[in-house]
């Protein structure tokens, strides 16, 4: 796996862990995020497993797909512009596994006493990411739907409210919020500690507004 980025060897990792546990129910209940467990069994790795399983292949799929289109991105502004070669590999794993963890922790807060509770999923990571790139493009221009990053971003974080207020599956939908909240703060400390012309470079970006659909040109 030498050749191979971060991004992608965490991508290869949680196919593997999550093709494991569609087949293995008993695996996944020893990894999905269980916050009664943790409160009462000192389980705190289910913080981190949880997001390297998922519902189902859809919803895997979704969020590989997220992980390696953004994470290629970020790693690289982490290796490039922020941390370096070595440093900045080590900040993108210890970011990506921390934001999991950070993710989840409100609903830990929220649900720690409900045993009927359960969630999974690297949404919270993902969110992370996703946000990261929203900061440094806010005006690029998504396919598929046809939004500009910023304008998808807010639209994205409704969509998680409601569906954590609705509460019709155990996917963790509360954690997209966080984890997009936490990956801008990651990101802002980041540059105001190693790279402060990239505050500049994002503070540029958004002055300069909305631009036209380059697939309508």
């Amino acid at each position: 796996m030498g050749n191979l980025s971060i991004t992608l060897i965490l991508v290869i990792i949680t196919v593997l862990i999550s093709y494991k546990a569609f087949s293995d129910p008993g695996a996944k209940a020893q990894l999905v995020f269980h916050p009664a467990s943790i409160k009462n069994r000192g389980e705190y790795y289910r913080f981190i497993t949880s997001g390297f399983i998922h519902l189902d292949l859809t919803h895997l799929l979704v969020n590989m797909f997220v992980l390696w289109q953004f994470g290629e991105v970020v790693e690289n502004i982490f290796i490039e512009a922020i941390f370096g070669q070595v440093w900045g590999r080590i900040a993108y794993i210890l970011f990506y596994l921390s934001a999991i963890v950070v993710a989840s922790i409100p609903t830990y807060v929220r649900y720690q006493d409900q045993y009927g509770y359960s969630a999974l999923g690297a949404s919270g990571a993902t969110s992370a990411l996703v946000f990261i790139y929203i900061l440094l493009l806010p005006w690029e221009w998504f396919i598929f739907p046809p939004l500009p990053a910023i304008i998808l971003g807010v639209a994205y974080l409704w969509y998680s409210s409601y569906m954590d207020k609705r509460g019709v599956d155990n996917i963790g939908h509360n954690a997209h919020f966080w984890g997009a909240v936490y990956g801008v703060a990651f990101f802002v400390v980041s540059c105001l500690i190693f790279a402060p012309h990239l505050l500049d470079y994002i503070l540029s970006s958004l002055m300069q507004g909305p631009k036209p659909p380059p697939f309508f040109n």
